[in-house]
């Protein structure tokens, strides 16, 4: 099989019939060889050498310092990318993992951000405005108008929220520390093993962030308003030599910024389906996600008083 041959995987090449697995960015599928199992990534949008290059580094580094995560394959020629007739793959070690779980032990996650934010591996450069802009009140009303024209079964809870996501954009503040991490440590990339440890997937998104607002982040997927998993995961955190400390609602930023972003493009994607959710049903899904659990001011506010920082109004 020509995957099999251009990144060196092994004889006897046989594929899934057909995607083991799906995300926003490209479809998983099995390929068995002679020398094992391994991931093959089929992306939704072509993408080049250039673009990924720094996140791949990052991820090789991040594998080469013990955090839990699929080695990447390169081709025999040292690129990322190969084709398979028209269509673009990539190729990681294969991992049996299990279905994402925001339940999952918040001593792992605490541990494995910490890690993550120790990879002895960084790379200058800007913060990328879908971790640090707002969406802005313009773009909101203009979206709960189109959403409301076009029948969208979810135009009146997003409009309900309106307000709420103005409001949380106002507490956005720049990055103290930018470093790069992983960016996109949600529940299904921060997933539980067989075995009972954890394995973060879906690396591409790696950038420069800073470690504080990351972790704001994890505490918001991985405990939300209970206070006994933010104390754990913060702890396990801090035991494990992580750098980040989440103390003001500066430190949400990140998280606001990157819901806000995913609301407006699941929104857009209803509008206008694409490669990314073609079905409608895909991108109600998706906003669902924000609708159903929305981060409130006073979810967040909670959250800060659990791990003993302190809102804006008492600084």
């Amino acid at each position: 099989m020509e995957i099999a041959a251009r990144f060196d995987l092994g004889a006897g090449a046989k594929l899934s019939d057909g995607p083991v697995a799906k995300g926003r960015q490209g479809a998983i599928w099995r390929l068995e060889t002679s020398d094992g199992r391994w991931a093959v990534k089929t992306l939704f949008r072509p993408a080049d050498e250039d673009e990924v290059r720094s996140a791949t580094l990052f991820h090789e580094a991040a594998h080469a310092a013990g955090v839990p995560t699929p080695q990447v394959r390169r081709t025999v020629a040292g690129t990322v990318f190969a084709y398979a007739g028209d269509t673009q793959v990539r190729v990681y070690e294969w991992k049996d993992l299990q279905e994402c779980d925001p339940g999952l032990d918040p001593e792992l996650v605490g541990a494995v951000v910490a890690a993550i934010h120790q990879v002895p591996w960084t790379e200058a450069g800007p913060m990328h405005p879908w971790y640090r802009e707002p969406v802005g009140p313009e773009r909101w009303d203009e979206l709960v108008e189109q959403l409301h024209a076009a029948g969208a079964p979810f135009a009146g809870r997003l409009a309900g929220l309106r307000d709420e996501l103005v409001a949380l954009e106002s507490w956005l503040e720049p990055p103290a520390d930018l470093r790069t991490c992983h960016r996109d440590l949600w529940a299904d990339n921060v997933l539980p093993t067989a075995d009972g440890g954890v394995c973060v997937i879906d690396w591409e998104n790696s950038g420069p962030a800073d470690p504080s607002q990351e972790l704001a982040c994890a505490l918001f997927e991985f405990a939300r308003t209970d206070p006994g998993r933010v104390r754990a995961l913060v702890s396990a955190y801090e035991q494990a030599g992580g750098p980040g400390a989440v103390s003001r609602r500066g430190h949400f930023s990140m998280l606001i910024a990157q819901l806000g972003h995913i609301t407006e493009v699941a929104a857009t994607d209803w509008l206008h389906p694409n490669s990314r959710n073609p079905r409608r049903e895909d991108s109600a899904a998706w906003i669902s996600e924000v609708l159903d659990e929305p981060h409130t001011r006073k979810l967040l506010d909670d959250l800060l008083r659990t791990v003993g920082g302190t809102d804006s109004r008492n600084r």
